[in-house]
């Protein structure tokens, strides 16, 4: 009896329709509306927020901005999408069409055998799905770059070159970013298709780990030996540029070079550029040869040199040979700085003088300065908040910020003094469980802050005058009602 003709099946009647096995499959009314109306939504998602742009730069009369804005972010995104797209999708069809005709039988191949078998009916629509989606991702990240291509587009000389490398300032500020946005987009593109490559070759027998001999094909050999050689040859330029962007680096105690970048980093970087070249050149090497020995030897030379030369070493300098004498190591590259600063707010032709000081004195000098005097500060606000926590430490809810505002006003007097203004706050309490399983009322809530309140504000009151009476150095100049007060001086 087959499946069905059991007279107790209710289904046994029913003629459901039945597909040839040439026959493709139809896409469903559902599907296709849902993907048509996510698309639509997506694309008025994205015309919106450049139609709110579109009227404000029209109602400040800058649509000409608008629109070149507009034209470059679209060039940027079809052109990145397309190179993307067509790197990456060219890379998977090479590895398809390259892919062995017979592979040799294992459970794993038998395994990988029924996954070709559901990729193969759908793999013009997955070429199709996989170019669209990286067209989309890699144009919209290649968009954001508009910025450094117009800077870079529209360079500039400064007429000043740099002390270290020779080089005009315009090359730091608008050349140099572009190129290393270049580059890291090779090298993520390049990664992404060398990934994809692997996966296929992998599926359609290319590469076979459970085999002891002849792990991969030759295709399969040469077309992922080049790949991974053109991103280490991208990561020498990218450690070629790096030594460049250390004249921008903000991470010392100064911007720009100091004595470790430029006696341990730039030739860490330099040495880690000839390096990574070597390690290219081994893995184009790996196109004749059949073993991934060096190859691999070179790229773990890499990583440990990367984190020796380029890691241990500069710091064993920046601790033990400039920190004891920083002062005098960093002396000409902090002069450098300030010769750049200067530069830069239009300060280099400044005639410098020296004041000549009265050193002689008379009686009652001090009394006729006294306005001057008075205007001294003598404390430092960045200090002056600790000091104020140590003393109202014993009361939680006091704070005050790291680093005090400091003004002058006119007070009592007919003077202008300095004067130190402290944002007094309450800050936030941690509710116990009590008041936790309280707080789901809103009513009990407010009643037991107006509580807190009424506890509170007698304290606040008490410290105030306190404050304003005990202490001969301060005398309470305003209070508001945002709890924010000024001493005087």
């Amino acid at each position: 009896m087959a499946f069905g003709d059991n007279p107790d099946n209710p289904f046994r009647n029913l003629n459901f329709p039945r597909r040839n096995p040439g026959e493709r499959r139809r896409i469903g009314a559902l599907p296709l509306t849902i993907a048509v109306l996510t698309v639509l939504a997506v694309v008025l998602v994205s015309l919106s927020g450049f139609y709110v742009d579109y009227l404000w730069f029209r109602s400040v009369e800058y649509s000409d901005v608008w629109t070149k804005l507009l034209t470059t972010r679209a060039a940027l995104f079809a052109i990145f999408g397309l190179l993307t797209s067509l790197l990456i999708v060219t890379n998977i069809l090479i590895a398809y069409k390259k892919r062995p005709i017979y592979v040799p039988l294992t459970v794993e191949a038998d395994n990988l055998e029924r996954y070709r078998a559901q990729i193969e009916p759908i793999k013009r629509a997955a070429i199709i799905g996989i170019s669209l989606a990286i067209f989309y991702f890699a144009g919209n990240a290649g968009s954001r770059f508009w910025e450094g291509w117009m800077l870079y587009r529209n360079a500039t000389p400064f007429g000043v070159n740099d002390p270290q490398f020779g080089r005009d300032a315009s090359f730091f500020m608008f050349t140099l970013p572009f190129w290393q946005s270049l580059v890291g987009w090779g090298i993520s593109t390049l990664i992404l298709a060398t990934i994809a490559s692997a996966v296929v070759h992998y599926i359609y027998g290319g590469i076979r780990p459970q085999v002891r001999e002849d792990r991969t094909t030759v295709t399969a050999r040469v077309q992922i030996s080049i790949l991974l050689g053109l991103i280490v040859a991208l990561k020498a330029v990218a450690y070629w540029l790096d030594r460049f962007a250390l004249a921008t680096s903000d991470e010392g105690i100064i911007t720009g070079l100091t004595f470790t970048d430029v006696n341990a980093v730039l030739p860490a970087k330099s040495i880690l550029t000839g390096i990574a070249a070597i390690c290219a050149l081994l893995f184009f090497a790996n196109i004749f040869r059949r073993s991934w020995v060096l190859p691999a030897a070179g790229t773990a030379l890499l990583g440990l040199s990367s984190f020796l030369v380029a890691g241990v070493y500069p710091a064993l300098i920046q601790q033990f040979q400039v920190k004891p004498t920083e002062s005098s190591k960093e002396a000409p590259f902090i002069q450098r700085n300030i010769e750049a600063t200067r530069l830069a707010y239009g300060l280099d032709k400044v005639e410098v003088r020296d004041y000549q000081a009265t050193l002689n004195t008379s009686a009652g000098q001090l009394a006729d300065d006294q306005a001057t005097i008075s205007n001294i500060r003598l404390m430092d606000p960045n200090v002056l908040s600790s000091t104020f926590r140590q003393l109202q430490q014993i009361r939680p809810y006091y704070a005050f910020n790291e680093s005090l505002d400091i003004d002058r006003y006119r007070a009592s007097s007919a003077s202008i003094s300095p004067v130190f203004t402290l944002a007094k706050t309450i800050p936030s309490i941690q509710l116990s469980g009590d008041l936790k399983e309280a707080n789901q009322s809103n009513s009990t809530t407010q009643m037991m802050l107006r509580q807190m309140a009424r506890r509170i504000t007698p304290t606040l009151e008490k410290a105030e005058s306190r404050w304003a009476h005990s202490s001969p150095d301060f005398s309470l100049l305003s209070t508001t009602k945002s709890s924010e007060y000024s001493l005087l001086i």
